[in-house]
């Protein structure tokens, strides 16, 4: 019985090496993977996946206001899907991609953020939250040691940044992972407090 899973973990946790591994070892066994990813995802070309590790492969990007099932069904018989970055679709999509796991029977894997930031959801992953079958933490660690549970986003001299879009693309130039501790008492050091 097919079910909708939702892997999720702070940045630079492997969630795309992941993602990658998981359509390889299926393909691998002769199955057909349908890869997908939001729009809103161009850090390494509006298409492609690609992990810290050097893994990439093509895509088919989604916009905001496709309807991930009208998609299916144009290119239909696939085995299993994959979606990267998903935090990135709407809580509709992700209705859509609940729906085909229930009405075509067809396991779906998601992998992305659960927070932004501010240690806020992102829509997309907060639905995940609500509708999936199995919830996975791929955990990494802060630099303190403890597990890293925040995308703490910096500026170019490494201070931590509380204000701004949810959405900002970047990678270890604009993120880093941390335990809350140490983000609280980086953003209290930065204050003065």
């Amino acid at each position: 019985m097919a079910k909708l899973y939702f892997k999720y973990g702070a940045m630079g946790s492997s969630k795309t090496a992941q993602a990658l591994i998981t359509r390889f070892n299926y393909m691998e066994l002769g199955m057909s993977v349908w890869l997908i990813k939001p729009s809103v995802d161009t850090r390494d070309g509006a298409d492609v996946i690609k992990s810290r590790i050097g893994l990439e492969a093509r895509a088919q990007v989604i916009t905001p206001e496709q309807d991930i099932i009208a998609e299916y069904q144009k290119q239909p018989g696939h085995d299993v899907i994959i979606a990267d970055e998903a935090q990135f679709f709407t809580p509709a999509q992700i209705d859509q991609l609940r729906q085909l796991v229930d009405e075509e029977d067809i396991p779906v894997l998601c992998f992305g953020l659960r927070t932004d930031f501010l240690t806020h959801f992102f829509p997309g992953a907060q639905r995940l939250m609500e509708l999936a079958d199995s919830l996975t933490e791929i955990k990494t660690v802060c630099a303190c040691g403890r597990k890293a549970t925040v995308n703490a986003r910096i500026d170019a001299s490494g201070r931590i940044i509380t204000q701004g879009d949810q959405v900002f693309l970047g990678g270890n130039d604009s993120y880093v992972a941390m335990c809350h501790k140490c983000w609280k008492q980086r953003i209290s050091e930065q204050s003065g407090k």
